[in-house]
Parts: C-alpha cells; sequence; structure tokens
C-alpha cells in the first residue's frame, strides 16, 4: 500500500478539540452577563416607573380639577379667565407630537436600515463561507476519483517500468497530501451555528419591529389628528374618545421608551468594544480554535494566517505533482501510448484543481470576511444604534405631549358651548323637532 505523508505540525493543533473554559472563569462570565441583564431590566424599570408617575400626577390633577373647581355664578356665560391659554398648550402639545412623530419615522427608518444591512453581511459572510465548504469537497472529490481511476490506470499500463510506477505513486502520494491538506481548509463544517439562520432571524424580527412601530406612530398620529379636530369643532364626544386614546397611546410610549432605553444601553455597551465580546461568544457556539477567530475578526499584521502552512504544502505538492506529471508525459507516452489517455486526464484534473485552489487562497483571507464583519458592526452600531436614539427621542416627546393633552383637554372641554348638538341646526329644516312642533300646533288649529 502506498505511504501516507506525514500530517504537518499545524494538524494537531487545528483538529484539537476545544480546551474548556475554567469552572470559575465561566462563572465570572455568566455573573458579568447577569448584572448586564439586571442593569438593563433597571432602565427598563425606569421607564415603568415615569408612566406611574405620570399617570398618578395626570389622576391628581383630574380629580383636583373636577372636585376643587369654584362654582360658577348664575347667568355667567363669559369663559373663565385663561381658558384660551388653555386650549392653545393643549394645541401646542398635540403639534409637538406630530413633530415628534415625524422623528419617529426617521428613527424607524434608520433603525430598519441598520439591520438590513446586519443580515446583509450575514448573508455574505455565509455565502463565503458556503463557497470555502463547496470549493474544498469539490476538489476532495475530484482527486479522490483521479487517485482511485486515472492513477491506477496509469500504474498498471506502466507496471513493466519499475521507475515509472514509482513516479506515478509518487503523484498518488502526493495527491493524498493534497487531499488531506484541503479537508482541514473548511473550518466551518459542522459549526451549529449558521449566519444564514442568524440572518433569518434577524430578519424576521425586524420585520414585526418595524410593522408595530409604524402602527404606533400612525395610531398617535390619527390621535392628535382627530383630537386638534375635536377641538376646532368643539365636538365634546370626540374630545372624550380622543382622550380615552391618548391615554391608550401614553402607556404604549412609556412602554416603548423602556424596550428603546434598555436596548440602547445595551447597544452601546456593545458597540464600545465589539470584539472581544463576539470574539468570547463566537467561540463557546461554534468551538473554533482562538486563532482562527482572531485572524477574520482582527485582520491585521499582528495576527498570521492560521492555514497559511496547510496553504503552502497544498501549493508545493500540487507543484509536484504536475513536474511528476509532465516527466511521465516525456517519457512514458513514447513507449506506452495507453498512458496517454489518463495523463491528459489528470493533467485536466490538475488544472480544474489549482484553479480551486487559487479560489480557496482568495477566499481565505482575512479581507473578505473582515469586511462583512465591519459592515455588520456598522449597520448596528452606526445606523441601528442613530435609529433606536431617534425613537427614543419620539417616546418622550409623545409622551410629553400626550400628557399635557390629558391634562388640558378637561379644562378645554369645559369651555365648550352647551347643547353644542343643536346650535347651528336650520329653522326651516323640516326635521327640526321645534318646526315639527310647530307644524303639529299650526294643523291643529286649522
Amino acid at each position: 500500500a502506498p505511504r501516507r505523508l506525514p500530517a504537518p505540525p499545524g494538524t494537531q493543533r487545528l483538529r484539537a478539540p476545544r480546551a474548556r473554559i475554567p469552572a470559575g472563569g465561566s462563572r465570572a462570565r455568566t455573573s458579568g452577563y447577569l448584572k448586564e441583564q439586571d442593569a438593563l431590566l433597571l432602565v427598563a424599570a425606569l421607564a415603568g416607573l415615569g408612566l406611574g408617575l405620570s399617570l398618578i400626577f395626570i389622576a391628581v390633577y383630574l380629580i383636583r380639577f373636577c372636585c376643587c373647581r369654584p362654582p360658577e355664578p348664575p347667568g355667567a356665560k363669559s369663559p373663565p379667565p385663561g381658558g384660551g391659554c388653555v386650549t392653545w398648550s393643549c394645541i401646542a402639545a398635540l403639534l409637538v407630537g406630530c413633530a415628534g412623530i415625524g422623528i419617529g419615522f426617521y428613527g424607524n427608518s434608520e433603525t430598519s436600515d441598520g439591520v438590513s444591512q446586519l443580515s446583509s453581511a450575514l448573508l455574505h459572510a455565509n455565502h463565503t463561507l458556503s463557497a470555502i465548504d463547496h470549493l474544498v469537497l469539490e476538489t476532495v472529490e475530484r482527486l479522490g476519483e483521479a487517485v482511485r481511476t486515472e492513477l491506477t490506470s496509469l500504474e498498471e499500463v506502466l507496471a513493466q517500468r519499475t521507475e515509472l510506477v514509482a513516479a506515478a505513486r509518487g503523484a498518488r502520494r502526493q495527491a493524498e497530501a493534497v487531499t488531506q491538506q484541503l479537508q482541514g481548509l473548511a473550518f466551518w463544517r459542522g459549526v451549529p451555528l449558521s449566519p444564514l439562520q442568524v440572518a433569518e432571524d434577524v430578519s424576521f424580527v425586524e420585520e414585526y419591529r418595524w410593522l408595530a412601530y409604524v402602527l404606533l406612530l400612525l395610531l398617535e398620529l390619527l390621535v392628535c389628528l382627530f383630537t386638534l379636530l375635536g377641538l376646532a369643532k368643539q365636538s365634546k364626544w370626540l374630545v372624550i374618545v380622543m382622550a380615552v386614546m391618548s391615554l391608550l397611546v401614553l402607556v404604549l410610549s412609556w412602554g416603548s421608551m423602556g424596550l428603546e432605553a434598555a436596548t440602547a444601553v445595551g447597544l452601546s455597551d456593545f458597540c464600545s468594544s465589539p470584539d472581544t465580546y463576539i470574539l468570547n461568544l463566537t467561540e463557546e457556539e461554534t468551538g473554533l480554535d482562538s486563532d482562527i477567530l482572531n485572524y477574520y475578526f482582527l485582520c491585521n499584521q499582528a495576527v498570521s494566517n492560521p492555514f497559511q502552512q496547510r496553504l503552502t504544502l497544498s501549493q508545493r505538492a500540487l507543484a509536484n505533482i504536475h513536474s511528476q506529471l509532465q516527466g511521465l508525459e516525456r517519457e512514458a507516452v513514447p513507449q506506452f501510448p495507453d498512458a496517454q489517455k489518463p495523463l491528459l486526464s489528470l493533467e485536466e484534473t490538475l488544472n480544474v484543481t489549482e484553479g480551486n485552489f487559487h479560489q480557496l487562497v482568495a477566499l481565505l483571507h482575512c479581507r473578505g470576511l473582515h469586511k462583512d464583519y465591519g459592515a455588520a458592526l456598522r449597520g448596528l452600531c452606526e445606523d441601528a444604534l442613530e435609529g433606536l436614539l431617534l425613537l427614543l427621542l419620539f417616546s418622550l416627546l409623545s409622551a410629553g405631549a400626550l400628557a399635557t393633552a390629558l391634562c388640558s383637554l378637561p379644562r378645554a372641554w369645559a369651555l365648550f358651548p352647551p347643547s353644542d348638538d343643536y346650535d347651528d341646526t336650520d329653522d326651516d329644516d323640516p326635521f327640526n323637532p321645534q318646526e315639527s312642533k310647530r307644524f303639529v300646533q299650526w294643523q291643529s288649529s286649522i
């Protein structure tokens, strides 16, 4: 049987199982995660506290307005002093809320663009990793088929010349060495973490998040517009309905503010030093060697290519196979014409293998995957974070505007003229109750 080449020194290191994290380090990291989660929950709880305080303030204000209002003198028809200021303050608050809605739409779009950039970077990285696996698998299968068929046939044809058979067996050993080295280049094969699955999950969550914020923005816009319409028409029922809807939107605004604040704080903490966190998380999820992860995540002169030795040995082996096949073609074909066909087939396989090898060298360079990593960080830490801050500003403006409107609407409602349902009726309208009563009296008198 042909003797296999010994594995290079880097093979054992690359194929060694991942070292376990010490128990103390694992506990410390878990404790750190728990502290971060507690801090984010505390930030979200502050929004709940703000909601409770605003509801208490509105309830106290309304109770004081309803119970402690001084009685009006009989026959007084003039509005109380300061009534116009209350109405205009309510209108100004609603206009501020409309401005906040515009900021919210822009922030929602920026957040969606950042998450879309993150998903695109993950999909491109998944395409690169899949291309590496596909090229390695195709090259290994092609070389294995060449060893089993063409080289075996060539050895049978050249069986009468021992030195030629030895050269063919040398080409076989070199091809097996290339196969062994190439199999170690598919470093992402069998890894449970899939960038494609992560991109799909992120896109799924972002789609519903974007839709929920659009519905919230449209709901608040309708509340502001119909409240302004109710104030302009002095319609009591419309103002009452919009007051109830404003209370609902106020609760939703404070709830979204808590989610936005917690997400913005966590994201800003992550973006301050993302490399360490992502390296540790990826190493835990994938089990890959830290040298490989450092090479692709950092991609600088201080980190060497962990596949350089495999690539160098593969390139040398391919060059040796090429020279051995050329030597066999010069010496064996004139004496053994039947050897020309397997030699031509081997040359074609070798050319395809060299082309795949050059593609693998380009794909395995850290430049491509590191570019995807940088694009994902820019989308997450620039566009998405900026959009979250704008959404947080929208929630603040919305909560303040709706709280002001809820406090101003009862006083503005008290300024509306009584019985406004029949003030604008036409006296000549036959469906007017007063006109119908006069018509019945006129008929009876006749």
